[in-house]
């Protein structure tokens, strides 16, 4: 009797996301993955972000989440094309498929982008286990959820290539070790790039958005 041997669920998945990583690079068009938990302050990182890269950079947003419209409608001010998917409409995952993002990069006219910037669903879990076609994977970590996060949620940290550190300013007001937290990530993923920022009072803005802006720059002459 022959046993059927099952194929990764995710291939499907993978194939995709390398399909939208040609296509980005046909375009010359830089897209960020943004992961973290809820209420790391991800949407208001996205909103300063593009505050500070608009006047240079032609940008669009996707939006993850299960149920409503709400961090969309914070960035439209921007005068910026935005997405929102809604999970819940395929069954409340709590992640983001390639499939959708492709079919989002579909709706953009991507001779007229520079960014594409992925505010994934809420979840240190799921988004990590499923490409997007994304040129940078970010975790965004707020000092509010303790230092020890790379250590319990591995794979988040492992498959991305930028850290940022947010909400810095209530530092004076935590028990928190920076120190806990560097050996937590050295363990994890010792080559991934870390920034300190605090979405709500700007600071590690301007770094954060150079480190971008060479990015973009540089696949723009690939």
């Amino acid at each position: 009797m022959e046993i059927p041997v099952l194929q990764d669920i995710l291939h499907t998945n993978k194939e995709m996301a390398a399909e939208i990583a040609d296509l980005l690079k046909e375009k010359r068009v830089y897209m960020i993955n943004l992961m973290s938990s809820p209420g790391s302050g991800k949407t208001t990182l996205v909103d300063k972000l593009i505050g500070k890269l608009k006047d240079r950079y032609r940008i669009a947003v996707i939006e993850g989440d299960i149920k409503t419209t709400k961090d969309a409608e914070r960035l439209v001010k921007h005068g910026i094309p935005v997405i929102q998917i809604e999970t819940e409409r395929f069954g409340g995952d709590c992640h983001l498929e390639s499939s959708w993002i492709r079919q989002c990069l579909d709706q953009f006219d991507l001779e007229s982008l520079d960014l594409v910037i992925i505010e994934n669903v809420g979840n240190l879990v799921c988004p990590s286990e499923f490409q997007l076609g994304a040129d940078e994977r970010v975790v965004v970590l707020s000092v509010t959820e303790g230092e020890d996060k790379p250590a319990k949620y591995p794979l988040a940290f492992n498959t991305s290539q930028t850290l940022i550190l947010n909400k810095i300013d209530l530092l004076p007001h935590l028990e928190y070790s920076m120190q806990e937290l560097e050996a937590n990530l050295k363990r994890v993923n010792p080559a991934m790039e870390a920034y300190r920022v605090s979405a709500t009072k700007g600071d590690g803005i301007e770094k954060l958005a150079a480190h971008l802006a060479a990015r973009i720059d540089a696949k723009k002459t690939q």
